[in-house]
């Protein structure tokens, strides 16, 4: 039988050779046996092994301290963009006779909603911008007559106690009274308020009243002799829209003419205000219907069938 072989082992720490017969020394690790050939040998391994050691802990403590970093500038990245700036404290005294800095002029200027309560010029600009229709159809332009009465369609309820003209002796106007039952039009778009069908226990007659621009501006039709039964108070209406005929009632005499008034309130606290509206009338356009003045409420008579002939 051969003679078994002999393991050759080496130093961990030199490669230095060493045989059966030399002293050793050997680093026990778990199952891993390191041999040396000296202490020496074996303190320059145990030392190598503690370098590698604290070389692995300051890779990780860098590894910790960059993402500490990293969420620490995104945070103030976030700050920065996103929260408002801070405002400094002055530590210093405050001079109480020292009068406050001017702003710095600007050009812009912030505008919320409408004046409260609207203006005079306020509601003239509206006027103006504003897109009418004159309430009698064309091609010929009545001229309208100023009127100091003061009629509205509102009961007693809601009447405002200080009504007023803004101009005296101009309330309203009067227009046309050629043609008794002439189409009466709605000066711009609007809803209808009020509306009085029976025109003998009202001084105004038969009536209805519009609001317009967002119930600051109501305009009123007085003495009517018909409303189209498709109006009521709600119903939306476009200016040029039938809104009744030019009638007599509520004026106890066989007058036929349109009462047209122009007021405005904010709201039931207010006063309502009459304008004169002859000032902007003139520029109103004329809406000419095309079948006539009173083609479209006044049915047309049928013909009578021919009686048949007896054979």
């Amino acid at each position: 039988m051969a003679p078994a072989m002999k393991r050759e082992t080496v130093c961990v720490a030199c490669s230095t050779a060493l045989d059966i017969d030399d002293d050793r020394v050997v680093l026990v690790r778990g199952r891993i046996h390191e041999e040396h050939c000296s202490e020496a040998c074996l303190q320059e391994t145990t030392s190598r092994r503690r370098r590698a050691r604290e070389a692995a802990q300051l890779r990780w403590l860098a590894r910790i301290a960059l993402v500490a970093v990293v969420v620490a500038g995104g945070r103030h990245l976030w700050r920065r963009h996103r929260l408002p700036p801070a405002h400094s404290i002055s530590l210093d005294a405050v001079d109480a006779n020292a009068r406050p800095a001017a702003p710095p002029p600007t050009t812009t200027r912030f505008v919320f909603g409408p004046a409260w309560p609207p203006s005079d010029t306020d509601y003239m600009a509206m006027f103006a911008a504003a897109k009418w229709v004159y309430p009698l159809p064309g091609p010929r332009r009545r001229q309208p007559v100023a009127d100091a009465r003061i009629l509205t369609t509102e009961s007693s309820r809601f009447r405002s106690a200080s009504s007023y003209c803004r101009t005296a002796d101009h309330c309203g106007v009067d227009l046309g009274g050629e043609l008794w039952g002439e189409h009466v039009y709605a000066a711009q778009d609007g809803i209808v308020v009020a509306v009085h069908r029976d025109g003998d226990g009202a001084p105004g007659g038969a009536s209805i009243r519009l609001s317009h621009m967002g119930g600051f501006v109501y305009t009123q039709y007085f003495h009517l002799a018909g409303i189209p039964r498709t109006l009521f108070a709600g119903a939306r209406v476009r200016a040029g829209d039938v809104v009744g005929l030019v009638g007599d009632t509520g004026t106890g005499q066989p007058r036929r003419h349109l009462h047209f008034a122009l007021s405005t309130r904010p709201t039931s606290q207010f006063a309502e205000v009459y304008w004169d509206p002859l000032p902007w009338m003139a520029d109103w356009p004329l809406h000419t219907p095309s079948h006539g003045t009173v083609a479209g409420l006044v049915p047309e008579p049928r013909p009578e069938p021919f009686a048949r002939r007896r054979r």
